[in-house]
């Protein structure tokens, strides 16, 4: 059930987003900002499934927003949020730099230690609304860099920690970050147009209604 909730309870942080379907919802606000509770209301509430979910079905990586150089999106990834830039060799070997993981904060210094995590996994994807959508969407989705949590360097033991799960049983530790986390986790499903299930709406409310009230979520439109 609903655990890892209130621990370290701690506003303020800053997020994504669009909007979705199967059960109604308010209307899309267009692109600009909210607040946690406000874009939360927005989201429409569907049982979820994951029948025929295959990693395949979501094409990753691809060549990138640049696509004249070597650096596929997952290196463009590591490139954008690097704390000090890591050295770009040949066919984008990355060396050097040093990253912040977003889910536990760790400093990484080598970059083959780091995962390049979909905030809301693909198998939730999946089970919230992308069984439906063409293969190229999908694909879309899975290299996404139109907004910045979609995709988020990680150490490989948090991504692990997490493994697929929707807040109602996984949000990061400490303060902040959680508020982060799920202000960026609606984000994400708004600009995706994806749905919540009964368990992570309710989970996500208890952020909403308390110590991320004041979280502020960036919307946006992902392309179709």
């Amino acid at each position: 059930m609903i655990k890892n909730l209130m621990r370290g309870l701690v506003p303020l942080a800053l997020v994504l987003s669009p909007l979705a379907a199967p059960s109604p919802a308010a209307p899309a606000a267009p692109a600009g900002v909210q607040l946690f509770p406000d874009a939360l209301a927005e989201l429409a509430e569907a049982t979820e499934d994951s029948t025929g979910y295959q990693e395949s079905a979501f094409p990753h990586w691809d060549k990138g927003l640049d696509t004249a150089d070597a650096c596929d999106t997952r290196a463009e990834v590591l490139l954008a949020e690097a704390v000090e830039a890591p050295t770009t060799g040949t066919d984008c070997a990355l060396t050097g730099g040093r990253w912040t993981s977003y889910y536990d904060g760790q400093s990484v210094t080598d970059p083959a230690l780091l995962r390049v995590d979909h905030l809301v996994p693909l198998e939730e994807a999946w089970a919230s609304g992308a069984s439906g959508w063409t293969a190229a969407r999908r694909a879309r989705y899975a290299n996404d860099q139109g907004a910045a949590a979609t995709l988020v360097a990680v150490t490989a033991r948090s991504q692990k920690a997490k493994a697929g799960q929707d807040p109602a049983a996984w949000v990061p530790d400490g303060n902040a970050a959680y508020c982060r986390y799920v202000g960026e986790w609606v984000g994400t499903k708004l600009r995706w147009g994806l749905s919540v299930d009964k368990d992570e709406m309710e989970a996500l409310k208890l952020f909403a209604d308390g110590p991320c009230e004041e979280t502020v979520v960036l919307r946006s439109t992902a392309p179709r």
